[in-house]
């Protein structure tokens, strides 16, 4: 009744689903106002536009069951699972505890649910519909949040309902929503009069609508509670309560007059979400409740009891529950407990077992850290942290009690619960703790402070935890110490309590490698040598470091914990630092490879940064572009915080207008001391490129100056090269030949052919006759031996500027034509435009580069075309862009018509 614009908005959506446009909707209300009849309606407009409908229900209770939610929704067609990539049907297995394998990531699980989900709309559209989506479980809501933000054109429907007030970390913020509010008077009396079936003069039928509100389910259930002869004459319900309150109070009058078994009988119903009818009869068989209970219970309205058991509304089941008395609650859920069978289900057995302590008890802690432990292994590390926290609670044993916290901390720390997680380990640093666990506890909150602040004592936080650590676990101490250095290079900036440097000196205190070193114990050592013994000594350790991370082929096993994937990004940083180009490559390459198999979009942003700057290095910008549109992306759906580091520099190779002034705001966002380091090192480095473009030389000087550090590997490497040439145009040889003494050394010590290009392009900037011919040569040979395509174009472009300068017209024709047409053609607009200026002062007219077909299309699309031509399936290329099939057929039809072609031959 009264719902006519929220009809049209949920029958918009079936409709633009049926023409292949996927979309998802909130609805948004207070307890009955009418969410689930919503959903009730758009159930029946499916089915008779031929949709399969399938959907699941939060219960509050079952909160910290992870992927229970996920499990009730997909249920019926894991039938279809075996279509899905291996990873993906993996990953759901496992976190659906269907099998057994290594612990999820939890975007790869949602992932294969979206795909699982496309390949069943293969056959008709499909609606999904989650009630209660408040009280799904963490890891359910995060996969259907996931899955909602990725849909495109599989014919599938998602609509949440979702009570409100709205948690404050509701995953489900970002969607479209519809907020639902009460009927209006006029409705609010129809529906009054269709439920009450009893004399009802005007006085009280006003009243009972203005005490409703408009609530639905109030206007049905409020007058239930009250007796016939207030309602004959003088129905009134005091103002102090909710709407929802008075209805669940208005269940609680309901069942109170109930038979003492029917109440134990209803209780064990509220007591077990999962709705197991075999499992009730069970538990009340064991409490001694007679059948005739069951009957008695239907007869009420309350509850329905077949193949499931289902409540009139969840505000019954709440309300039956909190009307229970401890006592009655322990007894029902330790009822529960021995009806479980602990082979088929030993995690809801110990759940139900802790719910029916009173006090603390071990044995049940005991069975709630084993289930933390199953749930973990699926991929639910918060109700991991839910459970240890609780059997924490239940531990009579004070060392147990403190080991437990700490592991609870833990857990809540990689949940991202930072609150919890603090209040845990202060709980475990009452202890006692033995020194391991207590320096494991320094460690857990260094690493908290990291993620959460990342101010400028998180370096030292995690020097003092690796030093704690070092005489009780090498290991765990020279990846702590490793973990400092990185903070370091990220967070940086001139007011940080411990810099690199510092952090480095610290580190040399690190323990000896306890076994056989590991690669990432070699990357330790370069880095320690490095910023403590100058560049030059600190190479070769480096080098040795990469070689063995590229040998090893990233298998896993043989790199170990510490020099697995989680160093990758570091080791792809250090490469650029170190001028190793061919081995930048490959660690760039493996490591996205290395992601996308494994569905890691936790780690996949990262990667494709590292491998979009390597793009533009090579001159490959718009490959550039679509990796680093991707990791946005990326960003965007998993909730992560974006990486800009790829966008910085694309934007300066690229050099428009628009990219100068994105690069000035990014200026002025790291210009605060809360955001200097990495960060804004690239933004200086970046804008250092970008006015070198533009000619503006000036600001190039400065921003050049401003990115270098002495103690700084990547941007130091690339941005000297930069402040070479920024100090030449601008008339200051003494900066110039400071950048080139630095850059001789650093590039001498690689020893590759991009440090001794560069070396030899700078060289002759700030040479003169013979000398200077010489080196551009060099340069040209060494640069192009080694593919950096971009800065062998831009030292044809400066070879070019020189021999115009010098008088040789023809020979400076040649470079800058040259020059144009490689800037130009890998979209290095702002170079491009140099050569063309220079062209243009030879006499020259330089020829005005047509319009490439691809510039009419979107970074995603130029990536899924570059795939699709490659021979690669609409299913392939999905697998590796995370999106379905049908999607990518929608993608190319767009493509296809912008671009006038009809084929992928063509394509």
């Amino acid at each position: 009744m009264g719902r006519r614009a929220e009809r049209a908005v949920v029958e918009n959506l079936l409709t633009k689903a049926q023409v292949g446009r996927s979309g998802y909707l909130v609805v948004r209300g207070q307890a009955g106002i009418g969410k689930t009849a919503l959903l009730e309606h758009t159930q029946d407009s499916a089915e008779r536009l031929e949709f399969r409908v399938t959907g699941c229900c939060g219960v509050e209770s079952e909160t910290q069951f992870a992927f229970a939610g996920l499990h009730q929704l997909c249920a019926t067609m894991l039938d279809r699972a075996d279509i899905l990539p291996d990873p993906q049907r993996l990953a759901l297995g496992v976190a659906l505890g269907l099998r057994h394998g290594e612990v999820p990531d939890r975007f790869l699980v949602g992932l294969a649910t979206l795909n699982l989900l496309a390949e069943v709309a293969e056959d008709r559209p499909l609606l999904c519909l989650i009630d209660d989506a408040q009280w799904l479980d963490e890891a359910s809501a995060q996969v259907l949040a996931f899955v909602a933000r990725r849909l495109a054109a599989e014919r599938i429907v998602l609509v949440f309902a979702i009570r409100e007030p709205a948690a404050e970390d509701d995953v489900f913020a970002f969607a479209p929503e519809m907020r639902l509010t009460g009927l209006d008077d006029t409705d609010s009396r129809i529906l009054l009069d269709d439920g009450i079936h009893s004399p009802l003069d005007a006085h009280v039928r006003d009243r009972i609508v203005a005490e409703a509100r408009g609530n639905p389910l109030a206007l049905l259930e409020l007058p239930h509670g009250a007796q016939t002869t207030e309602l004959a004459g003088g129905f009134e319900l005091p103002d102090v309560l909710s709407v929802p309150r008075r209805i669940e109070d208005s269940f609680r009058r309901r069942s109170a007059g109930l038979s003492a078994d029917t109440q134990s009988l209803m209780l064990l119903g509220a007591a077990e979400p999962t709705g197991d009818a075999a499992l009730l009869w069970r538990a009340a068989e064991i409490l001694g409740t007679l059948p005739v209970a069951a009957a008695l219970a239907e007869a009420s309205g309350l509850m329905e009891i077949d193949v499931g058991v289902r409540f009139r509304h969840p505000l019954v089941r709440s309300a039956v529950y909190r009307a229970a008395s401890p006592a009655q609650r322990r007894r029902a859920h330790r009822a529960l407990a021995e009806a479980t069978d602990p082979q088929i289900d030993p995690d809801r057995r110990a759940w139900h077992g802790a719910q029916a302590v009173f006090g603390t008890n071990e044995d049940a802690a005991a069975g709630l850290e084993r289930t933390a432990a199953h749930t973990r292994a699926r991929g639910g590390v918060a109700a991991a942290a839910a459970f240890l926290e609780r059997a924490m609670e239940l531990t009579p044993d004070s060392d147990s009690r403190a080991t437990r916290a700490l592991e609870a901390a833990h857990s809540k720390h990689d949940a991202g619960a930072s609150e919890a997680a603090e209040r845990l380990m202060d709980v475990a640093a009452a202890g006692p703790l033995d020194d391991l666990q207590r320096a494991r506890l320094g460690l857990l909150r260094a690493r908290a402070a990291f993620h959460v602040t990342q101010g400028s004592d998180v370096p030292r936080k995690l020097l003092d935890a690796a030093e704690t650590l070092a005489p009780l676990d090498a290991a765990l101490s020279r990846e702590t110490y490793l973990h400092a250095l990185e903070a370091a290079m990220i967070i940086g900036g001139a007011g940080a309590v411990t810099g690199v440097r510092d952090a480095a000196e610290a580190a040399r205190a690190a323990p000896a490698a306890p076994g056989p070193p590991r690669p990432a114990d070699l990357l330790l050592d370069g880095l320690v040598a490095t910023f403590t013994q100058g560049y030059a000594a600190g190479v070769p350790a480096l080098r040795d470091a990469l070689k063995v991370f590229v040998d090893r082929g990233f298998g896993g096993e043989d790199l170990g914990d510490m020099g697995s994937r989680r160093w990758l990004w570091l080791a792809t940083r250090i490469a650029g630092g170190t001028f190793d180009s061919q081995r930048g490559r490959v660690l760039a390459f493996r490591n996205v490879q290395l992601a996308r198999e494994a569905g890691a979009l936790a780690t996949l942003p990262g990667a494709l940064v590292a491998l979009s700057v390597i793009h533009v290095f090579t001159g490959e910008i718009p490959q550039a572009i679509e990796l680093a549109a991707e990791e946005a992306e990326i960003s965007r759906v998993t909730g992560a915080v974006p990486l800009r580091y790829a966008q910085l520099v694309v934007a300066a190779w690229r050099g428009r207008e628009t990219d100068a002034a994105y690069l000035s705001d990014a200026r002025l966002e790291t210009s605060s001391s809360a955001r200097q380091g990495a960060e804004s090192t690239t933004v200086h480095y970046s804008l250092s490129v970008l006015n070198n473009g533009l000619g503006n030389y000036p600001l190039a000087l400065d921003a050049a100056t401003r990115a270098y550090t002495p103690v700084g590997l990547w941007n130091s490497a690339v941005g000297l090269p930069e402040l070479v040439e920024a100090a030449v145009r601008t008339g200051q040889p003494g900066q110039a030949a400071a950048a080139l003494e630095e850059l001789d050394a650093r590039a001498r010590a690689s020893g590759t052919d991009w440090g001794l290009g560069l070396l030899a392009r700078s060289r002759a900037l700030t040479s003169v006759g013979v000398s200077a011919e010489d080196d551009y040569r060099e340069a040209i040979h060494r640069l192009e031996a080694c593919g950096m395509g971009a800065y062998l174009a831009r030292t044809h472009l400066v070879y070019g500027e020189w021999l115009r300068r010098e008088g040789k017209r023809q020979a400076a024709r040649a470079e800058l034509r040259l020059a144009h047409e490689l800037l130009s053609d890998m979209g290095a607009e702002a170079f491009a435009e140099r050569a063309a200026r220079e062209l243009r002062a030879t006499g020259e007219h330089p020829r005005r580069r047509s319009v490439q077909s691809t510039n009419v299309l979107t970074d995603h699309e130029l990536q899924i075309s570059r795939l699709v031509a490659t021979g690669a399936t609409s299913r392939e290329v999905g697998a590796q862009l995370f999106l379905s099939p049908r999607t990518i057929e929608a993608h190319l039809r767009n493509i296809f018509r912008k671009l006038g072609i009809s084929s992928r031959r063509q394509l």
